[in-house]
């Protein structure tokens, strides 16, 4: 085994074991880590092995978390069957996101703008349907807290942690996997030159489609546990920009491209956070955005040092070869 490969190993072993020592707070803080790690692969799959930038990704978030959660308020339907409607409505909407993009040869900054507008769409005409709560939200029973039930998903925050954290090493291995394919080389010859891949007889359009399509429905399910896990949504908090935002910064933060980036990312930015708010509350008072200030400062301190993310330089200093990074972030 590569050095590596040990040192992801140990690092699983140490999320497995950490609910041991952790209290209420702490736990709900590693679920929001291993939260934004699985979003933000979901996301690298479409920027960082295809090239395709989509700052509207919240709304996939929002799709797989209302159509699930809806279901079960409404229907009675549990989350184990409702999500392979949330991931069906994701995977469709970015199919028409994309096909409408890429048949028109909206590329770049333009299709970013293009998801930007779908998400603000969407966010608009959930706030005027009575049937899901509206802007006043939709709330999910809360059920047992103490139980495990992973067919409805209710349960104890226990169990939302384990299975966030078998979704993660479940789309860190599928993107591993990806990228030895035949369709994660595709990715990477129209992320580096889209007419030279069509020269070679790729087809541009439908390795891109497949890239959006996939990560849509993947961040859907991200959706769902979302829902499910804090029991209530409002349109302004799932399909807001914002949530774009956090969505996109791990992978960026820790290293486009890569596999782990996203969970370094996640590891840096979450945590950060989280001390920001302790302290400002210690301090007695709040400033408002003063978080996501400290983001961004961040972001421009990565991108003007570490303009690769963490990951790559931190990999290059522990001496590191790039193993289980496939060809992601050459």
């Amino acid at each position: 085994m590569s050095r590596q490969a040990i040192l992801l190993g140990l690092l699983l072993a140490a999320f497995a074991l950490a609910p041991l020592a952790a209290g209420p707070y702490l736990l709900s803080v590693l679920v929001v880590v291993m939260y934004f790690a699985y979003v933000g692969q979901t996301w690298n799959i479409m920027m960082g092995f295809a090239g395709q930038l989509s700052l509207g990704h919240t709304l996939y978030v929002g799709l797989g978390a209302y159509t699930a959660a809806a279901l079960f308020v409404h229907l009675g339907v549990p989350a184990a069957l409702g999500l392979f409607a949330a991931v069906g409505a994701a995977v469709l909407t970015g199919g028409i996101v994309g096909a409408l993009g890429f048949r028109f040869g909206v590329k770049g900054v333009y299709f970013a703008l293009l998801t930007i507008a779908f998400a603000e769409f969407t966010r608009i005409l959930f706030e005027h349907i009575p049937g899901l709560g509206g802007p006043g939200g939709l709330f999910l029973p809360v059920g047992d807290r103490n139980g495990i039930d992973l067919i409805h998903l209710r349960g104890h925050p226990l169990m939302f942690y384990y299975l966030i954290l078998a979704m993660t090493v479940g789309i860190f291995l599928l993107c591993r996997w990806l990228l030895r394919s035949r369709l994660g080389y595709t990715w990477l010859a129209v992320r580096e030159d889209q007419e030279a891949a069509a020269a070679l007889g790729i087809n541009v359009f439908r390795a891109k489609l497949y890239a959006v399509m996939l990560s849509a429905g993947l961040t859907a399910l991200g959706g769902v546990f979302f829902a499910f896990y804090y029991n209530n949504l409002f349109p302004n908090q799932a399909f807001g920009m914002n949530r774009s935002i956090e969505i996109i910064l791990a992978p960026i933060v820790g290293g486009l491209g890569t596999l782990f980036g996203p969970i370094l990312g996640a590891l840096i930015l979450t945590p950060l956070g989280e001390g920001i708010t302790l302290a400002t509350e210690a301090m007695g008072f709040k400033a408002a955005g003063i978080k996501q200030l400290c983001y961004g400062l961040s972001l421009l301190a990565i991108v003007k040092f570490l303009p690769d993310g963490v990951w790559p330089w931190a990999r290059a200093r522990l001496g590191l070869e790039p193993d289980l990074d496939g060809e992601g972030d050459n």
